[in-house]
């Protein structure tokens, strides 16, 4: 069963941030963390689920993902803050 999903990766605490929005959130964290996607996450080791919202669907997902995108990084900071304080890695409650 895929989820859809907005999340935010991190390098590290108030390390470098990736926002994606994904079909499949389980799937697409594994990819991360395995170096399976090459580009800027696997360049600067960004592997770390730090905040996730689940959708019903992609279009609320996509819908959801674009202003947390375009949004400055002290937004993802506090966005992240508010539910994980400590930044600590969420792959175990995504798998």
């Amino acid at each position: 069963m895929t989820q859809p999903a907005v999340c935010i990766l991190a390098n590290k605490r108030n390390g470098t941030l990736y926002t994606v929005v994904t079909s499949d959130l389980v799937r697409r964290i594994l990819q991360h963390k395995a170096d399976f996607i090459e580009g800027f996450t696997r360049k600067c080791q960004v592997h770390m689920p730090v905040y996730f919202e689940l959708r019903d669907d992609m279009l609320t997902a996509i819908t959801r993902e674009k202003p947390v995108k375009a949004g400055s990084r002290n937004n993802k900071i506090t966005l992240i803050e508010s539910v994980n304080l400590e930044w600590q890695d969420l792959h175990g409650v995504i798998a």
